[in-house]
């Protein structure tokens, strides 16, 4: 992967490429987050979306308004959702199934008519600008640049979930995923594990968030709306749950999409339909965790 990252700007001939690039590693990377959470820990959650948002938003008021550099307001934003996941993981990570998926959903849905509504710190449905991203005196300009921060970001995110997933924890976060009281009567505390994994998601996404809105320069509510979070979602799921790779794979696969149907108008929303259903009914376990599984099946 890293190989690759690093010789694909040879191959993108101008800016409107490495913009699209741009985009699938910022998808990549919170489809990941999002993996550890539904694939690794069975946690579904349809709100994650908003907590992308609380980082955008939190880095552009924070940096417009109050003028705070914006490298702290990065780490308040991230500190601000892992806190607000870790206060509201006891309510919801009670829940399960589509009980559970409901409660995100509605947490979501708070956040983004949170920010849709208070216009004056927000600018209501017109959104806002976003300060310049300037870190011990360097300011990042232009798509090769910002491509560069986040390929390093992809990289090092697929390399701590990875060894995350290796670890001790990664094992029991997998064995409550299996069976939440057989793990409990293994002595794994399944509450406390399900609150750090939800935190880290939320945490994550809102420095992925925070990113974001400085290489946009401009955002809207858009990017904490329910939509988002289905996408990220969709992403996980026909790439492969409990797969690294998996999520990967469903971000570069669901990004290219519709640059690829542009011309079609409206068809990419249908082209994300089929998708998902031919891969729950031909491919349950998503695209790469099925393909390896035929090509590690033994002979006779």
């Amino acid at each position: 992967m890293t190989v690759v990252l690093m010789v694909l700007p040879v191959f993108l001939p101008n800016a409107f490429y490495l913009d699209v690039a741009i985009r699938i590693a910022i998808n990549a990377v919170l489809a990941i987050t999002l993996n550890l959470l539904i694939g690794y820990t069975g946690q579904i959650s349809l709100g994650h979306a908003g907590f992308v948002g609380l980082g955008a938003y939190g880095s552009a008021i924070l940096t417009s308004r109050w003028d705070i550099h914006p490298g702290l307001a990065l780490v308040v934003s991230a500190i601000a959702a892992g806190v607000l996941a870790w206060v509201i993981a006891g309510l919801i990570l009670r829940f399960k199934g589509h009980y559970l998926a409901m409660a995100t959903l509605g947490l979501g849905i708070i956040i983004s008519i949170v920010i849709t509504n208070e216009t004056v710190w927000t600018g209501g449905p017109d959104g806002m600008s976003v300060g310049d991203f300037v870190m011990f005196g360097w300011q990042p300009s232009g798509e090769r640049q910002w491509y560069w921060i986040f390929a390093a970001l992809l990289v090092v995110t697929i390399v701590l979930a990875q060894n995350l997933v290796d670890s001790p924890a990664g094992r029991a976060l997998q064995a409550l995923h299996g069976s939440e009281v057989a793990a409990r009567a293994m002595g794994i505390d399944t509450a406390s594990f399900k609150t750090r994994v939800f935190v880290l998601s939320a945490s994550y996404a809102a420095i992925i968030g925070s990113l974001s809105a400085h290489y946009l320069g401009f955002i809207t509510p858009g990017i904490a709306a329910f939509p988002h979070s289905v996408e990220l979602v969709t992403m996980v799921v026909v790439g492969g749950m409990a797969s690294v790779w998996g999520a990967v794979f469903g971000a570069v696969l669901l990004s290219l999409l519709p640059q690829v149907l542009a011309s079609f108008e409206g068809w990419e929303t249908i082209a994300f339909g089929v998708i998902l259903v031919v891969t729950m009914i031909f491919l349950p376990r998503g695209i790469v965790p099925s393909l390896a599984g035929l090509f590690r099946r033994p002979e006779g």
